[in-house]
Order: C-alpha cells, then sequence, then structure tokens
C-alpha cells in the first residue's frame, strides 16, 4: 500500500502520462501555500468533490484555504475528485487520495472538510471518503474510547441546509457561513485532541451553527411522515441556528493559478451576500439573508492587488443580485476609470432587469464578449406574480431595448417551467417573450441580434417558501418542454433546457430524510457517481436504490405537503421564521406579492440574529480563537462549556 507522499510521487510519475490532464493532479501552481508538514499544529484537507477544473472555481473553498493559511500554526490543502480514468489507476495501484500541494494522503490530516455546494456532489463525496481509505459512515470511523484515528469529516455549503440524506456519513455539518466556523471547530478539536470522537463532538455540538447527526433521531408516523426530530445528547440544541458572518471577510486576492482551463477562468470578488428580493423558489436568497455589502473602496484595492498576484484579464463581481448592490453605480464607474485602460473585462452576473439602469449598462459598456444576462424565470405577469418576481413586460422590453442601443448583439434569458399553478399557456408565453425581446434587438442589429434562452425545471427547494409544492409531474415537464422545442424556432433564438429527470433526481435528495441516506449508499455501491454529468447519471440506479429500500421517490418529489407537516429539515433554523414563510407561500396563491425587504421590513426573524451579531468596526484580520484545554466531561446532564469564544478584535492571533 502506497502510504508516503513520497511514494505517491514515483507512482504519480508512471501514471500521470496515461490520464487525461494530468495538470489536475500535480499540485505547484502559483500561489499555492506549501508549509513545513512536521512544523504546523493542525492540518485540514479542503475538498471539493467533482474535478479540479470545476472545484477550482469554487470561491467558497478558497476562502477557506485563505483564512486557515494566514495562520501560521494551521494549514491547508485541497483535494478534488478524481476523472474515472484516475480513479481506476489509484485503486488498482492502492494509492490513497492524496492533497495536491504536498501529496500527503487524506487520511493523515486532521481533518477533511468537504464542500457541497449542490446534491449532485453527494454520490462523489462518499466516492472521496472512500477513496481516501476510511470507513464512509461516521460511526465507523469511530475508534470507540480511544483517541481518533481518521480524520473528523465535516460539511458545509448551500446543499447541507437539509443534511439529513448525508447525515450517518459526516461527522459535523457547518449550517450557514463558514469563516468563523471553521476557526472555532479547529481551536475546539485541538483543545479536545486528547478525547475520543464522541467527546470531541459533543464539544463541537455546542458552537453555533454545527450540526453532530449522530446526536439527533427522527420518528415517523404509518404514513411515512416525521412525527418529531430530537436531540439525544443535552450538548445537542434542539434547533441549530445558522451562524452568520456579520461583516464579509477581506477578499481572496491572491487566487492559485490552475494549470488547466477551469469552468470559470477568472477571479471573483464577493461584492455582496444575501439578498431582499424575496423571490419564493430561491433558496439561496431565503437561506443567506441578511444583505451585507463590501465598501466600493475594499473592491477596488482587491482588483489591484488580483492583477498584481494572478495576472487575471477577468473579473467577476459576485453577488446573487449584482445590480442591487447599493453602490453599483459608483463601483462599475470608478472601475472603469481606474482600469479600463488595461482591457480588463468585469463579469457581473445575477443581474435583475428591474434594477439594471442605463447608467449601469453605460459603464459595462467595454464588456460586451459575453453577451447580456437577465433572468424573469416566468414570462407572464401573472407567474411573475406568483414567484415574487414582478416585473411588467414593459418594463422588460424597455431594458432589453436599451441593451441592445448599447450595442450588446446577443441578451441571454432564463426561464423555469413548472412554476405553482402554471399552464401550458404560460410556457407558451416564453417563447413569444423571446420572440420580442429578438425583435427589439433586430432593430439595432439586423440579423446579427441573438437571443439564448434558457428553461430549467422548478425544484421547491427546503427552507423556502414553496417547500409545500410538489413537483411538477414528468408528463407536465415533457409537455412543457415540447411545446417550447416546438415553438422556439427561427434565427436568432437558441434554447437550452436541463434534463428533468435529473431535476427529479435534484429533488428528492433535496427534500429527503434520513431514510433516503441508505438509497444513497446503495447506490453508489452499485456506481452511482458524477451524477452532475449527464454521460454518468441514471436515474434508474436510483429507481432501484428506492425499491430495494423499500421507500417511493415521489413520495419526496411530487407530494404536496400539508400546511403543518414537520419537514425533515425542520431541526435547521436558516434564522427566517416558519410564520414568514407559511405567510408568503400562501399569499403566491393569491398572486400578491412582496416589495423589496429594502424599502419596507416583513419581520422575517433575521433582523434580531444579525443585531446579536453586529460589530460595530469592520474587521482587520480573521480571529483564530485560543486553545485552552477541554476537559474530559463524558456524558451529563449538564451542557460542556466551550473553550471558544468570539472574536472581538478581530486582530489575527496564532493558535
Amino acid at each position: 500500500m502506497v502510504s508516503t507522499p513520497s511514494q505517491i510521487e514515483s507512482a504519480l510519475e508512471r501514471i500521470l502520462p496515461r490520464v487525461t490532464k494530468p495538470g489536475r493532479y500535480t499540485g505547484g501552481e502559483y500561489n499555492q501555500v506549501v508549509k513545513n508538514w512536521d512544523e504546523v499544529g493542525y492540518k485540514v484537507a479542503l475538498a471539493f468533490p467533482d474535478i479540479y477544473d470545476l472545484g477550482m472555481s469554487n470561491l467558497g473553498l478558497m476562502i477557506l484555504y485563505d483564512i486557515i493559511n494566514k495562520h501560521q500554526n494551521l494549514l491547508a490543502e485541497r483535494v478534488y475528485s478524481p476523472w474515472t480514468d484516475m480513479e481506476a489507476h489509484l485503486r488498482q495501484a492502492g494509492i490513497p487520495l492524496f492533497s495536491l500541494e504536498t501529496k500527503h494522503p487524506i487520511r493523515q490530516f486532521d481533518m477533511l472538510a468537504i464542500s457541497l455546494p449542490y446534491e449532485q456532489l453527494f454520490t462523489n463525496a462518499l466516492n472521496l471518503i472512500d477513496l481516501a481509505g476510511m470507513p464512509i459512515r461516521s460511526q465507523e470511523r469511530d475508534a470507540g474510547d480511544r483517541v481518533a484515528h481518521y480524520p473528523l469529516v465535516i460539511a458545509g455549503g448551500h446543499a447541507c441546509y437539509n443534511p439529513e440524506p448525508m447525515t450517518p456519513f459526516i461527522d459535523l455539518f457547518v449550517i450557514g457561513e463558514g469563516e468563523e466556523a471553521i476557526l472555532n471547530i479547529i481551536s475546539t478539536m485541538r483543545a479536545a485532541a486528547h478525547l475520543d470522537r464522541e467527546s470531541q463532538l459533543r464539544h463541537l455540538a455546542q458552537i453555533e451553527g454545527c450540526y453532530v447527526p449522530r446526536f439527533y433521531e427522527t420518528d415517523y408516523h404509518a404514513d411515512g411522515t416525521i412525527a418529531r426530530i430530537y436531540p439525544t445528547v443535552p450538548e445537542a440544541p434542539a434547533k441549530v441556528l445558522k451562524t452568520i458572518t456579520p461583516v464579509m471577510p477581506p477578499p481572496v486576492t491572491d487566487f492559485i493559478v490552475p494549470f488547466v482551463e477551469t469552468v470559470h477562468n477568472r477571479a471573483p470578488i464577493e461584492i455582496m451576500r444575501g439578498c431582499t428580493r424575496g423571490c419564493r423558489f430561491c433558496h439561496a436568497g431565503m437561506v443567506t439573508r441578511p444583505v451585507r455589502e463590501r465598501p466600493v473602496d475594499e473592491v477596488l484595492q482587491a482588483i489591484d492587488e488580483i492583477l498584481v498576484k494572478t495576472g487575471y484579464e477577468e473579473i467577476s463581481l459576485l453577488s446573487l443580485s449584482s445590480s442591487d448592490y447599493t453602490n453599483v453605480l459608483e463601483l462599475t464607474e470608478k472601475v472603469g476609470q481606474r482600469f479600463g485602460h488595461l482591457g480588463l473585462n468585469i463579469a457581473l452576473p445575477s443581474l435583475r432587469t428591474e434594477s439594471v439602469s442605463t447608467q449601469l449598462m453605460d459603464n459595462l459598456g467595454d464588456n460586451r464578449r459575453g453577451g447580456f444576462t437577465l433572468a424573469p424565470e416566468a414570462a407572464t405577469e401573472k407567474m411573475r406574480n406568483i414567484i415574487n418576481k414582478y416585473v411588467s413586460h414593459e418594463e422588460l422590453l424597455e431594458t432589453t431595448r436599451e441593451i441592445f442601443r448599447r450595442d450588446w448583439r446577443t441578451i441571454k434569458l432564463y426561464f423555469m417551467i413548472g412554476h405553482p399553478l402554471e399552464t401550458l399557456e404560460d410556457v407558451r408565453a416564453i417563447v413569444a417573450l423571446s420572440k420580442a425581446v429578438l425583435a427589439e434587438g433586430r432593430k439595432f442589429h439586423g440579423k446579427k441580434a441573438g437571443v439564448n434562452v434558457g428553461v430549467s425545471t422548478f425544484i421547491p427547494k427546503p427552507h423556502t417558501p414553496f417547500q409545500w409544492e410538489p413537483m411538477d409531474t414528468m408528463d407536465s415537464i415533457n409537455a412543457k418542454t415540447a411545446l417550447l422545442l416546438r415553438e422556439m424556432r427561427g434565427h436568432g433564438l437558441r434554447l437550452r433546457w436541463n434534463d428533468p429527470l435529473e431535476s427529479i433526481y435534484e429533488g428528492f435528495l433535496s427534500r429527503g430524510d434520513r431514510r433516503v441516506a441508505n438509497v444513497l449508499e446503495r447506490a453508489w455501491r452499485h456506481g452511482a457517481k458524477f451524477d452532475a454529468w449527464k454521460e454518468h447519471f441514471s436515474l434508474d440506479l436510483w429507481r432501484e436504490a428506492f425499491a430495494a429500500e423499500g421507500l417511493e421517490m415521489e413520495f419526496y418529489t411530487h407530494r404536496r405537503r400539508p400546511i403543518d407537516e414537520i419537514f425533515p429539515w425542520e431541526h435547521i433554523d436558516i434564522a427566517v421564521t416558519r410564520r414568514f414563510l407559511t405567510q408568503d407561500y400562501l399569499m403566491s396563491g393569491r398572486g400578491e406579492t412582496r416589495i423589496d425587504c429594502r424599502d419596507q421590513c416583513f419581520a422575517c426573524g433575521i433582523l434580531p440574529k444579525l443585531k446579536d451579531l453586529r460589530r460595530e468596526t469592520a474587521p482587520e484580520a480573521w480571529e483564530c480563537p485560543p486553545v485552552s484545554k477541554v476537559r474530559d466531561r463524558r456524558p451529563s446532564s449538564k451542557a460542556i462549556p466551550l473553550p471558544v469564544v468570539s472574536s472581538g478584535s478581530w486582530q489575527l492571533r496564532e493558535v
């Protein structure tokens, strides 16, 4: 068995010439961080369970990489899922999964932190743990009453707001934003290093945002719905409140420059976190509340540093709704003044039709390479009222008219089908609206104008006002897709749509309970992985796994929930109240809308949470709490006091 970095490097010399894109596995990129392994007190493997080409564009992983490595006594290295050819070679040669920076086996790290931004990565996460040479189930990695010899396996990301299908496999989920939580977890684990895993987890369960699933049980009614979810130890809270980073961390500027082409070959800067629009289908808009914005000067300084440290020629200014950023006009104007002579391309994704101004278009005038993207989501005013994304036809057409007037020749429009109360006429309106937009483009550019239309299938996500809704049936979705394919024709129109079978898969995983975990493991053991890749995805394999476990896929996907049903994610508290979500859901059925939260507060529940966290000054650096000895207090009626304290001064301190 290959087990040391030198043995792994030697084996790679023989394997890499025989796999596609060997640069995925070499490490050594510009700006990677390599520390002396023997001189570091705690070691974290940061994993993205898909290939390097995708994982290298994940901003969340790079933020944690930057924060952890800023501490002299901590180390973070990267690991991604190998493609199928590389996996075959690793298994055949007995090579465990390793980090890119130093080629240490993942088993030799103290922590394996897995990013799960979407549910299609669940099987890859199991495969990654297995490739690391570890049991996939959490309790099988325990060492009884001895100090654990496997790394602590944690997971975070948007797919973890309903963690239940992954609960047997993960030691701890971070619910919410991980910048502060990761340092608190590390500090606690270092202090509790002498304890067995069960005792360590009892300490961790008391950190805000930390969900330790083994300390919870679920009871079911005879019809399969949930009767109650409850903690089994005093250290575990009845509801796990998400952790919120009150002030956005300093932006990453020394991005690792990849050796191979990645899906987004640009440097991202998060300019705003959260959204106030209240789209009823939008999971991210609900779970990332409240809005926090980065100052313009900080963004400009970050661009300066990125250009020096990386050489990127494109910067992406990220947020859920970039045109809602309070100072977007000032920012784009100053970017043009300061960097316009360099030919720098600025990407401003996620623009909302009603907040795109003519001045913003003018400020972005030199960035026409990729077209202009708008996401009306629905094509009739009735449907836009239902989903709370109201904008009139005339407003939408006026916006596209001004875009084409400023010499953009392509507009991308994104829609969903399968919304609640949607009819075929609402879907036919997508064709009519797309053709109307194209007609506006031809007034300025003739046949050179184009409209690219993207269509996805609505999935009622947890923690949204639509969480009570069923998914549309396959017969209905197929009929709607066929209508679009039949009528979305003509020069200048281009239609792309996602496979509705893949939406069914995402639906049962995002809405599943703990029983789905056995389905997940069975599907993986029978070959399910890379489910986000069309050539690897097989819904039939999942149907077989559901049948073998005595469960029905439709129970999770196509069933309307009573208003008082207990959800599998009921014990996960996003600080937006169930009362607010229920009100908003009932309003949708009446076609009633809410205006932007910036204009009127609707008491969703997030502001009291933020008030407790808001600090008076911006952070100068990220602080890792000091390590203190944690006493081994076995199960008792009292909660175990933690050595972790909230950072107050925001000064960098070694641990």
